[in-house]
């Protein structure tokens, strides 16, 4: 099996049954070993009180795509911590696009950088994320 085909597959296997994600209309534009690309269109019920997106969306997109990013091997890892600094609001309308990559991998811990951007490649928040993996596997390999 390739690491790309592995990636994808684990992608769809955590896809299946990531209901948060999907509640907020994510999509998985690309996934690859230790990188993936989300997006989301920012829709009326994403608004906060000020007419923008909402910061916990924003952090939600990001922290999906850290997730997809880190769990593209097919080992279960999952967050230790992360931080977002928001830059720039999300507009209404826009497509928000969340790109994560893999800074560091050493044993059963990871560090994913994620850049949010809007469509117009303006930068909207920067997320950092840690993982760690534990056991378990999102499909059997033996099986391919």
């Amino acid at each position: 099996m390739t690491p790309q085909h592995r990636a994808e597959r684990a992608s769809s296997a955590m896809w299946e049954t990531d209901a948060a994600s999907k509640s907020i209309e994510m999509r998985i534009d690309s996934i690859e070993p230790g990188g993936c690309t989300a997006s989301m269109e920012v829709k009326d019920h994403h608004l906060n009180g000020h007419k923008i997106c909402h910061g916990g969306f924003i952090f939600m997109l990001a922290d999906s795509a850290f997730a997809y990013a880190c769990n593209s091997y097919n080992q279960v890892a999952v967050a230790q911590h992360n931080t977002i600094t928001f830059v720039a609001p999300g507009k209404p309308g826009e497509r928000l696009i969340a790109r994560a990559v893999e800074v560091s991998k050493t044993g059963r811990n990871g560090i994913y950088d994620v850049s949010v951007s809007g469509k117009d490649g303006r930068l909207v928040a920067e997320f950092r994320g840690c993982s760690r993996t534990v056991k378990g596997h999102h499909f059997d390999e033996d099986e391919e």
